[in-house]
């Protein structure tokens, strides 16, 4: 059996907690084209939500808490779908 050690140091527990969650949202997204039937689903940070919506993040906060738009989350990070945003939309459901 082999085994491995891994020192970390000089990093705090947050800035760990994004390197793994990118890297395990990277890997989640190599099978998101067999979840997805059709189109494929591109997640946006917030900050590219609030670019393609011409929101300000504060909006798109308050529309996330409201439960008028979906967050998915890994580890402290935000994502968007982009295939949810367009459907509501085009639904006209973001209205205020």
């Amino acid at each position: 059996m082999i085994t491995k050690t891994i020192e970390i140091t000089e990093i705090s527990v947050n800035e760990l907690t994004d390197i793994v969650a990118e890297k395990l949202f990277n890997k989640l997204k190599m099978y998101l084209p067999d979840y997805k039937s059709t189109e494929e689903d591109v997640f946006l940070s917030p900050k590219e939500t609030a670019e393609f919506l011409k929101i300000s993040r504060g909006t798109l906060w308050r529309w996330t808490k409201d439960g008028k738009i979906n967050c998915y989350g890994i580890g402290a990070r935000r994502y968007y779908s982009k295939n949810e945003l367009m459907e509501l939309l085009k639904g006209n459901i973001l209205r205020h």
